[in-house]
């Protein structure tokens, strides 16, 4: 566990932005990581995950801490189910692709959603109608002051469309090591009522879905839409898909028959965000390195050099074209730091 100095960030952010920070360390147990915090770094400390949901706008003067932690440990297990604690650092996806070798359902919607484990409820992470609450039990984590850990439940997490309560009344004062998932063992349910898994297991001629068939669909459809971070630094949607009053959506309907929606309640529906963007004009759109992607409105890109204010500016550049355009403002999906 060494302190390094002047660390270029570009490889632990999935934009690629190149920003420094002045001082780096990466701790691979909880030991460590405690070690840090009592070195009185607490106040000037930036926990970094998978680096997969943040823009970085600036150098950053505290000290990074790169959560390393790694593992994963079967707690309980009956016939219809399998409870297990993974660590903080495990990368989002191949956790998923583990889960499916051993059979267990409930988190195939979810594959290939970049980021680790730890930042997972967090965000609340969700795709083609599963979210990480509907199989979460509990997570662990530091007090960042008082450095005693807490286990939070389901209820004490308060999650919401993208949102808890990490990123709500208790921003920052919390360090996520553990996250405990409830999994499911055959026979399972599967949710495959979005349209677009349903086209895919058709194209494929699978009347029969396992649950690997549903996370091989939802890779082809990722794949197929959003750009690999890997050569083209993104951090998948941007914006959060916005929820507006059933008579604000009746009145834009009417001037705009084909859009979309889904219910989120009898008195509010979720509209993609996507596709305003897209209807907007600006899919594809680029000013230098940063970018609309081509084909998918609600990821933005980083063609190479940009910078994290590019980001930013072309993101309020959207907001407000598609306010112009639909009285609505988009929220972003993604962490800001500036």
């Amino acid at each position: 566990m060494d302190l390094q100095h002047n660390v270029s960030l570009k490889p632990y952010n999935t934009f690629g932005i190149d920003v420094n920070a002045t001082s780096f360390i990466s701790v691979t147990s909880e030991d460590e990581l405690i070690s840090v915090l009592k070195k009185n770094y607490a106040e000037t400390l930036f926990i970094l995950g998978g680096g997969s949901n943040m823009l970085l706008t600036e150098d950053i003067e505290d000290t990074v801490v790169h959560l390393n932690l790694l593992g994963k440990t079967i707690v309980s297990e009956d016939n219809t189910s399998m409870t297990i604690d993974v660590s903080a650092g495990e990368n989002w996806h191949q956790f998923v692709l583990w889960t499916l070798d051993k059979n267990l359902g409930g988190l195939e919607n979810l594959s290939l959603i970049p980021g680790n484990v730890g930042t997972s409820p967090i965000q609340n992470i969700g795709a083609y109608g599963v979210e990480l609450k509907d199989s979460f039990v509990s997570c662990d984590a530091i007090h960042k002051q008082t450095l005693v850990t807490k286990t939070f439940s389901k209820k004490d997490c308060e999650f919401g469309y993208r949102s808890s309560v990490f990123k709500t009344s208790l921003k920052g004062d919390y360090i996520i090591t553990k996250v405990r998932f409830k999994l499911n063992k055959a026979p399972h349910l599967l949710s495959t009522n979005y349209g677009i898994i349903e086209q895919e297991l058709e194209r494929n001629k699978i009347t029969e879905p396992t649950i690997q068939d549903v996370s091989n669909a939802v890779i082809a459809i990722r794949s197929s839409k959003l750009p690999n971070p890997n050569v083209l630094g993104n951090s998948g949607s941007f914006f959060k898909n916005p929820i507006i009053p059933i008579n604000t959506f009746k009145t834009l309907k009417a001037n705009h028959e084909h859009l979309p929606s889904y219910p989120v309640s009898e008195e509010f529906v979720k509209v993609p965000a996507g596709w305003l963007i897209d209807q907007s004009g600006l899919k594809g759109f680029r000013e230098g390195d940063a970018g609309v992607h081509k084909n998918q409105a609600l990821v933005l890109v980083n063609y190479g050099n940009a910078s994290g204010q590019d980001i930013l500016n072309l993101a309020k550049k959207v907001q407000d074209i598609v306010y112009q355009k639909f009285s609505i403002r988009l929220e972003p999906e993604v962490n800001i730091y500036n």
